[in-house]
């Protein structure tokens, strides 16, 4: 019996019925051979930590662009909030922390630079319009190791794609990391507001407040026990009286902060930037690697475009933009 025999041996003994088995995935677009260490999801983790996509999340906004100060999240600490929420979810349920672990990690792994200012200006331009979600699928469908992809399995990448809007994912799992995205980005994203003085704590809604808690701690823990404590029949979400006081909390953050004129004051300086370079990059293709080259070729030069610039770092997008169009200093020799 190898490594990975035994720890599916022990999935099928400790998981709950409701759980994702590895052994029990319904594969990859390309059957591959079964490792000897680690089961599918496992393995699939493991893809998403080392590729290029991933490691490019730490230079991407999550709300505030730019932040003055290191405490501010990133798109990569918002990547291990969620996993770190989902983990919880997975484990107090009994359900597969591997697979709820990599569709974590993997979810956003297709958000452009400036977070969702980005992400509405490439919406604009792309023919096909542009979302996150399906750009992350199209990242480890293909976009990661030059093309091959990293050849997740079914159960991981439908997790990706539902993890937003739309349906809900196939598994257990997938549905937690759905509800763990959005507790992990209204509780740091108020904080992170806090701190940078666009909000009062004391102008949070009382009764959200009082049913949740009047930390962060309190209420991330609060909406964690909600789901454990309903998940007993294979079920994942919030009971009645958590569900509506996180409603009112995120309705309020999407009306206040996610609005504030403040914390969105470069936004317009976003659409403009992402616009420049998309149509310059459109009119000279030739301006983009290799890669983004051959699938102007084969699938056009707008999605060629919308992937180079999707995948572009906030710091990679601006020094990009000041050298297409910020004038150099003429140097005499």
């Amino acid at each position: 019996m190898t490594v990975r025999q035994r720890t599916e041996e022990i999935e099928r003994l400790t998981l709950s019925p409701y759980a994702t088995l590895s052994e029990n995935s319904r594969g990859r677009v390309r059957p591959e051979a079964p490792d000897e260490l680690r089961p599918a999801f496992q393995r699939d983790r493991d893809r998403v930590i080392h590729c290029k996509a991933f490691r490019r999340l730490k230079q991407k906004t999550q709300v505030f662009l730019s932040p003055e100060g290191d405490l501010y999240r990133t798109r990569l600490t918002h990547t291990l909030e969620v996993s770190q929420i989902a983990r919880t979810i997975a484990r107090a349920l009994r359900l597969n922390e591997d697979l709820t672990e990599a569709i974590a990690l993997a979810h956003d792994l297709g958000h452009t630079p400036f977070g969702h200012a980005g992400e509405r200006a490439l919406n604009k331009l792309s023919p096909g319009g542009f979302t996150h979600y399906r750009q992350s699928l199209r990242v480890v469908d293909y976009l990661e190791k030059n093309g091959e992809g990293l050849n997740l399995s079914w159960e991981v990448r439908n997790g990706i794609i539902t993890h937003t809007k739309g349906h809900w994912a196939a598994t257990a799992e997938g549905k937690i990391v759905r509800l763990a995205d959005q507790i992990a980005f209204v509780n740091h994203d108020i904080e992170d507001a806090i701190r940078a003085g666009v909000l009062r704590e004391d102008a949070l809604p009382k009764e959200p407040v009082r049913v949740l808690g009047d930390t962060k701690s309190r209420r991330i823990t609060a909406m964690i026990q909600s789901i454990v404590n309903n998940g007993g029949e294979g079920q994942i979400g919030f009971d009645a009286e958590i569900g509506e006081a996180f409603a009112e909390l995120r309705s309020f953050m999407y009306s206040t902060v996610y609005v504030d004129k403040t914390a969105k004051a470069e936004e317009q300086k976003v659409e403009k930037l992402v616009a420049e370079l998309y149509e310059r990059l459109l009119a000279h293709p030739d301006l983009m690697p290799n890669f983004y080259l051959q699938i102007a070729y084969r699938e056009g030069a707008d999605r060629a475009v919308t992937d180079y610039i999707s995948g572009m770092s906030d710091e990679f997008a601006t020094r990009v933009f000041e050298e297409y169009f910020v004038p150099r200093k003429w140097h005499v020799l």
